[in-house]
C-alpha cells in the first residue's frame, strides 16, 4: 500500500489525486505518477503492462495502487536476486553493479556489521532530530538503511554532527518531498561532504537516491570517520600533549595520524594500569578484549561501576560480551559487537577507540607549571580548507597535516595530475625512500614539483624544493593556494569547453555581473576584495540568478550586522552546494572578504552555471 508520505506527492503533483487515496490519472501521467512514488520504468515495459487494461485514457486510484504493488514486489524480488549470499565471508553479501564502458558487471561485497554499526550510530546521535521523525529507528537489516538515506536528510544531518553548521538546515528541504527535491538534498550532502574532505569521486546523487549498498556505506564510513576524528586534537583535548614521547615537541604531535595518536592513547593508559600489554594494530591486539578491558577501567569516571571482570572468562566471544557490559557502563558500546572484536574488523574497532576517547579521554590539563601553546600549533581555516580540498579529490595517503604530509612530494603529483592529467612523468617520481638517501629523495621530489609548478605558470619564485621539505608554512600555502586556484579554473574550463584556456579574475567578475544584471540583479562586484561581498547577499543573488527559486529570501538578513553577515553566508554557500556548486570556502571567507577563498567561490558557481540542470525537474522525468 501507498504511504501517507507517497499519498501527498502524488495529489501535489497530479490534481486528479486526492491525499485520502481517490480520483484518476491519466494513461499518460502514470509513468510520471510512478516515479514519484519511488518506481522507475522503461516506457516500453509500462505499455506492454498498461496493454492489460485496455483502451483506456485513465487509470481509477485503485487500479494504479494495484499496478504499483505488484511493481513494487517485482523490484523487492530483484534486490533479493541481486543481493547473493556467499559463505565465504562471514556476515557479508555481494551486489553486483555494472561497470562502465561495456566492461564485465562488478562485484561489491557488503559488510553487514556495518549496516548494522551505521544504522545505530544514526539512531543513537540522531534520535532526537524532529526532522527524522518518520525515519527513525534505521533498523540494521533488510536494506532499511539504503531506503532512509535516499531523500538525504539522513546523510545532510550526519555531516552536521560530524563536522558542526557545515549545512544550513534553512536550505534543506524537509517536508513534501518528491523525486526532484530529494535530489536537490543528496546533491547537498554530496557538495558539503567534499566540502569536510569525503572522496566523493564516481559517486553522484543518483546513486544515493537508488540505495546502491557500497557507494552509501562507503560515504557513511567517511562522513563518520572524520566526525570521530574531528576533536582529537589539542583544541578540544589539551592533556593530549601527555602522548609526546621524551624529546618531541608539539609539532611532533601535530605530525602523526589520528589512528597513530589513538594507538598512543591507549598504550599511555595501560602503562597507567601497569598493564605490559601494548595495541599496535586494530585488529589482531585487540581480539582476545585483554587491551580494551584495561583501557575501560582505566578510563571510567569513578563511581561508573566499570570492573576487570571479563579478564576471568575464557572464551573470546564471550569475553568480548563481558567487555562491552563493561563498555556499556560509560555509554560507550558503539560501533562494535563482540563479533567484531574477535574477528579484528579494522574500521569499527577504530571507530569504537575513538568514540571512547572522545567520552572519556582521561588525559589531565595542563597544570600552572606545564605551558602549552595550544595557538600556536591549532590549524589554520586556511590550512583545513586546502587539506579537506586535496582529501576530496582521493589523495594517497590522506592529507592530516598540510606540512609533514606534503614534504616527500607525491600528494602534490597527484593533485598536478587532477589539474592536468599526464603531467606528471612517473619516472622521474622517486615513490620507495630509500633508508641511508631518503632525505634526497625527498627533495628531489620536491623540485620537480616546483618544476611542474612552472611549467604550469605558477609564481614560484624564491621557492625551491628543499622549502616544501622542510615544511616552510608561507611558502608551503604558496604552492597549495596556486595549486587549488588552478584545479578551480581547470573544473571551469572543463564546463564551459574552454579546454586548456583558463578564465582570468577580470573575466570571471565579468561574468559575474552580467549574470546578475541578466536576472534583474542590482547587485555587482567590482573585484574578488569588494566590501560589498561581506554581507553574502551578492553570492545570494548570483545562486537566485543561475537557478530561480533556489533562495528563500524571506531569510536572507538585511542589516543583521557581522551575525547577519555570518548567517547569509552560511545559507549562500549551503545553497550553492545544494545546486552542485563544488564549494570549499567557509562563511567566515565570505564575511572577511577573503580574496583568495571569494574567488574561488565565483569560479565554482560560473563553472556551475555551464552545467546542464539534473535530469529531473519537478519531479517528472523523460
Amino acid at each position: 500500500m501507498l504511504d501517507t508520505e507517497q499519498l501527498e506527492d502524488l495529489s501535489e503533483h497530479f490534481p486528479t489525486i486526492n491525499e485520502s487515496g481517490g480520483g484518476t490519472l491519466l494513461k499518460s501521467e502514470i509513468q510520471a505518477a510512478l516515479k514519484v512514488v519511488g518506481i522507475d520504468i522503461p516506457g516500453y515495459q509500462l505499455r506492454d503492462i498498461l496493454g492489460r487494461f485496455g483502451d483506456v485514457n485513465q487509470l481509477s486510484f485503485d487500479q494504479f495502487t494495484s499496478l504499483y504493488e505488484e511493481l513494487y514486489e517485482a523490484k523487492t524480488e530483484e534486490t533479493k536476486r541481486w543481493k547473493k549470499r556467499i559463505g565465504s565471508v562471514a556476515g557479508a553479501y555481494q551486489v553486483q553493479g555494472i561497470a562502465e564502458h561495456g566492461a564485465d558487471e562488478i562485484v561489491h561485497t557488503i559488510r553487514v556489521e556495518e549496516e548494522v554499526a551505521f544504522s545505530n550510530w544514526i539512531n543513537s546521535n540522531l534520535s532526537a532530530d524532529e526532522d527524522l521523525r518518520r525515519h527513525l529507528p534505521v533498523k540494521p537489516e533488510g536494506g532499511d538503511l539504503y531506503k532512509k538515506v535516499q531523500d538525504g536528510l539522513i546523510i545532510n544531518k550526519l555531516i552536521n554532527l560530524a563536522i558542526p553548521e557545515t549545512i544550513d538546515e534553512r536550505a534543506i528541504n524537509k517536508k513534501n518531498l518528491n523525486t526532484y527535491t530529494k535530489l536537490e538534498n543528496l546533491t547537498l550532502s554530496l557538495m558539503s561532504a567534499q566540502a569536510i574532505g569525503c572522496n566523493i569521486v564516481n559517486i553522484d546523487a543518483d546513486d544515493l537516491s537508488k540505495g546502491k549498498p557500497h557507494l552509501v556505506l562507503g560515504l557513511l564510513w567517511q562522513i563518520i570517520r572524520i566526525g570521530l576524528f574531528n576533536q582529537i586534537d589539542l583544541v578540544h583535548v589539551p592533556g593530549l600533549f601527555r602522548l609526546l614521547h621524551e624529546g618531541e615537541t608539539l609539532d611532533d604531535l601535530r605530525r602523526l595520524s589520528p589512528e597513530e595518536i589513538l594507538i598512543r592513547w591507549v598504550n599511555y593508559h595501560l602503562e597507567k594500569a601497569g598493564v605490559d600489554r601494548r595495541l599496535t594494530n586494530f585488529t589482531s591486539d585487540i581480539t582476545d578484549s585483554v587491551i580494551y578491558t584495561h583501557l575501560l577501567h582505566q578510563i571510567a569516571p569513578q563511581g561508573a561501576g566499570v570492573t576487570l571482570a571479563p579478564l576471568h572468562v575464557h572464551d573470546n566471544r564471550q569475553r568480548a560480551n563481558a567487555m562491552l557490559s563493561e563498555a556499556e557502563k560509560v555509554e560507550c558500546r558503539e560501533f562494535v559487537t563482540a563479533n567484531d572484536v574477535v574477528s579484528g574488523n579494522y574500521k569499527l574497532n577504530l571507530a569504537f577507540v575513538a568514540n571512547l576517547f572522545n567520552k572519556h579521554p582521561n588525559l589531565p590539563e595542563p597544570g600552572a607549571d606545564e605551558i602549552v601553546e595550544i595557538e600556536a600549533i591549532e590549524e589554520t581555516r586556511e590550512e583545513k580548507t586546502y587539506r579537506n580540498w586535496m582529501n576530496s579529490l582521493g589523495v594517497d595517503p590522506y592529507v592530516n597535516y598540510l606540512y609533514s604530509d606534503l614534504q616527500n612530494g607525491l600528494v602534490i603529483f597527484q593533485l598536478y595530475e587532477s589539474i592536468r592529467p599526464g603531467i606528471v612523468n612517473w619516472k622521474r617520481v622517486v615513490k620507495r625512500f630509500r633508508k641511508l638517501q631518503s632525505m634526497m629523495d625527498q627533495i628531489q621530489n620536491c623540485n620537480y614539483a616546483i618544476e611542474l609548478g612552472k611549467q604550469l605558470r605558477f609564481s614560484l619564485v624564491g621557492i625551491q624544493g628543499k622549502d616544501m621539505y622542510d615544511g616552510n608554512p608561507t611558502l608551503t600555502l604558496a604552492l597549495v593556494w596556486q595549486l587549488m586556484r588552478a584545479y578551480t579554473l581547470t573544473v571551469l574550463a572543463q564546463c564551459t569547453q574552454s579546454g586548456d584556456s583558463l578564465a582570468t579574475d577580470k573575466e570571471i567578475i565579468i561574468w559575474v555581473n552580467e549574470k546578475l544584471r541578466s536576472a534583474g540583479k542590482t547587485s555587482q562586484i567590482k573585484s574578488f576584495q569588494d566590501p560589498a561581498i561581506s554581507d553574502a547577499r551578492i553570492v545570494i543573488d548570483l545562486i537566485d540568478a543561475i537557478k530561480p527559486g533556489t533562495i528563500n529570501y524571506d531569510i536572507v538578513r538585511s542589516n543583521g550586522g557581522a551575525a547577519g553577515h555570518f548567517e547569509n553566508a552560511k545559507y549562500a554557500l549551503t545553497s550553492g552546494r545544494k545546486i552542485g556548486a563544488k564549494i570549499y570556502a567557509l562563511p567566515e571567507d565570505i564575511v572577511e572578504v577573503k580574496p583568495k577563498m571569494v574567488m574561488t567561490v565565483f569560479a565554482c558557481l560560473m563553472a556551475r552555471d555551464y552545467m546542464p540542470n539534473m535530469k529531473v525537474e519537478n519531479g517528472n522525468g523523460n
